[in-house]
């Protein structure tokens, strides 16, 4: 009989923990988890799932102006706040009732109250300590909160979800993932609606080509840019919020939404006094590519080692550690071709190098892109335009990256990811029979390189 409670105890139950708990206990493992707020974790509860709820949403606003087009007449629309709220707190609340099931389903004790790190095989919870042979740190990413002054009148992406009401103008500070999606959502709703940035373009890091193209659909929309805005203070004068920046410039709105970023949530666990390295700088919880941290017995997956910050990277650690661990197979995850998308208006798809990341890397690059108004705006009169894009390897002719703005680019991404994971060349994207009429065809379509 084991001198230890559990096989497996496990901080956090977000997808990475649930995802890892079950798979563990599928092993004949004994597991428990412990969760200090709802079961389901950012993903489910106050990120991915909501914000897409909200993003269909938006969309409304685009179908109900293009239908005329096509020879619908549709009456003038509004849009009620509390509705959608409504029924998005009751998918939440349905979702979190089938991971609360399936943890129970698979055997998986469930111990509500924060976990605390006392030692390599003790976890406390509640003031009731429990052992374990492998502790599992699975406890993900919390808003950055940045030394500004006033930053705490700012909403964040936990509070934004649930407005009562939507505001007249909005604000958002910063230019990654969470920024441009929540400002393209809120401008469906009808806010007025200002990015400001640091950079000059928004999603730093993306593809050029993709970061210049979305700063002109965002503008098309009625989207303010304001690049190389740096937020010095945030203040609260009657009814309205005064940013002002590092220049001496001021922005105002309704509310604001800090989107600066998101930080490990490693803080509170016992984790450096028990031992456990963490990095000065992000706070994330440093492990190999095992998964493993500095003290043998305890492990980590998912946003709180800061990664990559994905759910889908973070269930894949967690099965890759218990497959470690409790399967008998040793292996990790590459981490060098995940695929993304970007919820934006419109969507961004991406997997592998950038050109510019391609080319710092000492490629001899060919580049094939495809630039085109999809079918369905042609009617309607909608001037977005789609923009594909392959980065192609001179020498080997491997296709290195694959990117793509417009609509359904992450639902075609997922796709050709398939195809760029196993090693795809050029030649077998030209000699793959296209789709007609689809956006898709176009990335088997390429041909012509672009003249640089």
């Amino acid at each position: 009989m084991s001198r230890y409670d559990y096989d497996l105890f496990t901080l956090g139950a977000g997808s990475g923990g649930v995802s890892g708990s079950r798979y563990a206990a599928s092993k004949g493992a004994r597991v428990a988890i412990c969760e200090d707020s709802r079961v389901g974790g950012t993903c489910v509860i106050r990120g991915c799932v909501p914000k897409k709820l909200f993003m269909y949403a938006s969309q409304f606003s685009d179908a109900f102006g293009d239908a005329a087009g096509y020879g619908w007449t549709v009456p003038e629309a509004s849009f009620d706040m509390a509705t959608l709220q409504a029924a998005k707190s009751k998918e939440t609340a349905r979702l979190e009732g089938i991971y609360r099931t399936m943890l129970g389903n698979s055997g998986v004790a469930l111990v509500e109250g924060r976990g605390r790190v006392i030692d390599a095989h003790t976890v406390e919870v509640a003031g009731k300590a429990y052992t374990a042979e492998r502790i599992l740190v699975a406890t993900g990413g919390k808003p950055a909160a940045p030394a500004i002054p006033g930053i705490e009148l700012a909403m964040t992406s936990n509070e934004i979800l649930d407005l009562a009401e939507r505001p007249a103008r909005l604000l958002v500070l910063g230019a990654g993932y969470i920024a441009v999606e929540f400002a393209g959502i809120f401008r469906g709703f009808g806010s007025a609606v200002t990015v400001a940035f640091r950079g000059d373009a928004p999603l730093r890091g993306f593809d050029e080509d993709l970061r210049r193209r979305l700063a002109t659909e965002m503008t098309n929309r009625g989207i303010t840019l304001a690049a190389g805005f740096a937020p010095a203070s945030i203040e609260k004068a009657g009814g309205e919020f005064i940013v002002r920046g590092a220049d001496g410039s001021e922005l105002r709105a309704d509310a604001v939404l800090n989107a600066l970023g998101r930080v490990p949530n490693s803080a509170g666990l016992g984790l450096e006094e028990a031992g456990v390295r963490i990095d000065a700088k992000t706070g994330a919880v440093v492990v190999d590519a095992f998964s493993r941290t500095s003290v043998p017995g305890i492990f980590a997956v998912g946003d709180v080692t800061n990664r990559i910050a994905l759910t889908p990277v973070a269930i894949a650690e967690a099965r890759a550690f218990v497959d470690t661990e409790f399967g008998g197979a040793a292996r990790h995850i590459d981490h060098a071709l995940v695929a993304s998308a970007v919820f934006s208006q419109p969507p961004i798809g991406s997997i592998g190098l950038s050109e510019q990341a391609a080319k710092a890397k000492g490629f001899d690059v060919t580049v094939f892109e495809s630039d085109f108004r999809p079918m369905k705006n042609t009617i309607s009169g909608r001037n977005e335009r789609s923009y594909m894009k392959l980065v192609v390897d001179r020498a080997s002719d491997k296709v290195l990256g694959l990117h793509m703005i417009g609509v359904d680019a992450g639902e075609l991404v997922q796709g050709f990811a398939v195809a760029v994971t196993m090693g795809a060349t050029k030649a077998d994207f030209d000699r793959t029979i296209a789709v007609h009429p689809t956006a898709g065809e176009e990335f088997v379509l390429m041909r012509t390189p672009r003249k640089d």
